[in-house]
């Protein structure tokens, strides 16, 4: 499976398993890590640093205790697309995402092609 345009993607996780998972899977559908993060600080760190770098960003929800909200809605600030991908589904979510993409975890390739898809297709 290869990705019809090629995206370059933030990802946010703390688990380093489930990240590296996430961009191999990436990698698989043709996509560009442009950066990890693994806390709150080192994501809302990137998120700036990066801005204009990235083509859509990819939430853990829950990290190492912290949520991941405040990054979204510095996403959203500087207009970047955002998918959440959690375990706990869209009853985890705030309310102002109760309507952002949320992959469940665990997911599959074509669910994380298909939400990727989703999110920068406007």
């Amino acid at each position: 499976m290869t990705a019809q345009s090629p995206k370059r993607v933030l990802v946010v996780e703390d688990e380093m398993v489930i990240s590296m998972l996430i961009e191999a899977m990436l990698a698989e559908l043709g996509h560009t890590v442009v950066g990890a993060a693994p806390t709150l600080a080192a994501a809302l760190n990137l998120a700036r640093s990066k801005a204009g770098e990235f083509d859509v960003a990819i939430l853990d929800i829950n990290l190492g205790g912290e949520r991941s909200f405040p990054v979204a809605h510095l996403l959203s600030d500087q207009g970047a697309p955002f998918i959440f991908a959690t375990g706990y589904g869209s009853r985890g979510l705030d309310e102002p995402f109760r309507d952002a993409i949320t992959l469940n975890k665990p997911f599959q390739l074509q669910d994380l092609a298909a939400a990727l898809e989703r999110a920068t297709a406007a």
